[in-house]
């Protein structure tokens, strides 16, 4: 909620749609670079113990969804404070 209200104070202040598309990419960046760390990590996780592979798997892909749908909501409101 806090990055909508900047977003939609910036469009309001008439800074243009570079300031939402920038919020949008950062959104997205961070999601990027999360599920990055979240591969690794569990890569390395299963290295160090292979009989956990399944958990560990398991719950890489549900963070990583979680992630997901936090990047693509942040794309939307992005999208929102574009059009609203």
């Amino acid at each position: 909620m806090f990055l909508a209200t900047i977003l939609q104070a910036a469009a309001g202040a008439a800074l243009g749609n570079g300031v939402i598309a920038l919020g949008a990419a950062i959104a997205v960046i961070g999601a990027g670079l999360g599920l990055g760390k979240i591969g690794q990590s569990a890569m390395e996780s299963i290295a160090r113990q292979p009989e956990a592979a399944g958990d560990i798997r398991s719950s890489m892909i549900l963070i990583g969804a979680f992630m997901e749908g936090v990047s693509l909501l942040a794309v939307i409101v992005c999208l929102l404070a574009l059009y609203a």
